[in-house]
């Protein structure tokens, strides 16, 4: 019993660190990236080739004037940026980042908690966060607040309809809502050359929710509810210091949550094959499972950072109408074509 306990406080304290590191880092990878595009040299005065800029920002956070404007609802302007961050770093518990690894005599599994109902958890957890930019807007009694949050709540709406209805094909052919079953469901070969991963098996589901997801995160071109020029900066525009940072931790920790499960449900998760025998369980092919999830976790981290700098925003009717009148009916067609197939092959 107390065994088990350590093992998941372990879990817990290592996938929250990651997490957390990550996010830091997604904040300079940001910048980097557009520099690059926009042929600039991006931070590189704090530390080797700028690497601790993180660490100079989170300390210049921390010590910033908290100012709290008079005119705001006090309570849930305060509570408003912990709520959205709780969720955001709370949905990641249930997504495997590797197999097992041998330690210490055990087979551990990496994953902090192997839910039955582990998607319909990640669903639930990425549909509270919008509550807290809501408040937000709301709380700060400011016009482009309240805009930004009404925005942030119809598109949440618009999309999530879209998210949700995309994975059902991949439900559909993996019969559980357990994403270690949908990992395993991807390892094995078709015709004996391409890996089953549902991006193959699903792909206009896969590219739905992969959109889908932009939206949920309101990444660039999707993201209205702080467009600077029509709302100054959106929902978060009469917060300072740390509630503000609040705000874009929980937007990176979302990325890297998002980039995560598009991995797991449509490209294999810790999969990897070619290089990884079937059932290979030793530290070493272990250790390169997670490398291999990392991996592919970067690369649509990388995604959204490159599409935020090179697409433009659309405008607010061009969102509510792809999400309603191209998505939801694509995701729909989608789940009634993979049911006929499975029909028929049944």
């Amino acid at each position: 019993m107390i065994e088990s306990l350590v093992e998941i406080l372990v879990k817990i304290a290592v996938v929250l660190g990651g997490l957390l590191g990550t996010v830091a880092y997604m904040i300079l990878a940001e910048r980097k990236v557009s520099a690059f595009i926009q042929h600039r040299y991006g931070p590189n005065r704090v530390g080797p080739w700028g690497l601790l800029q993180p660490i100079a920002d989170g300390l210049k956070f921390m010590f910033k004037e908290d100012i709290i404007p008079p005119h705001v609802n006090k309570v849930v302007y305060v509570m408003a940026p912990a709520i959205i961050l709780a969720p955001a770093l709370m949905t990641l518990a249930v997504v495997p980042f590797g197999d097992t690894i041998p330690l210490f005599g055990r087979n551990i599994r990496l994953q902090i908690a192997d839910l039955n109902i582990g998607i319909l958890y990640i669903l639930a957890l990425t549909s509270l966060g919008v509550y807290g930019i809501v408040l937000g807007g709301w709380a700060s009694n400011n016009k482009y607040s309240l805009l930004g949050g009404l925005r942030a709540s119809s598109q949440m709406i618009s999309y999530e309809l879209a998210l949700g209805l995309s994975i059902v094909g991949v439900l559909m052919i993996t019969g559980s809502l357990r994403l270690n079953e949908v990992v395993a469901g991807q390892q094995h070969m078709l015709w004996g050359i391409l890996p089953r991963w549902n991006v193959f098996t699903q792909p206009l589901g896969c590219l739905l929710f992969v959109v889908a997801a932009f939206a949920e995160t309101n990444r660039a071109p999707f993201d209205l509810p702080e467009c600077e020029q029509e709302l100054v900066a959106g929902y978060h525009s009469e917060y300072s210091s740390m509630k503000f940072a609040m705000f874009f931790m929980a937007e990176y920790a979302n990325m890297v949550t998002s980039s995560a499960v598009i991995v797991t449900l449509f490209f294999g998760g810790w999969h990897l094959p070619w290089l990884i025998p079937e059932g290979a369980t030793s530290l070493g092919y272990s250790l390169l499972k997670v490398a291999a999830f990392a991996a592919k976790t970067g690369f649509f981290l990388f995604l959204y950072l490159w599409v935020r700098w090179t697409l433009p925003r659309f405008r607010y009717d061009q969102l509510m109408r792809l999400g309603w009148k191209v998505f939801l009916p694509l995701a729909l067609a989608n789940v009634v074509v993979t049911g006929a197939i499975l029909a028929f092959r049944g």
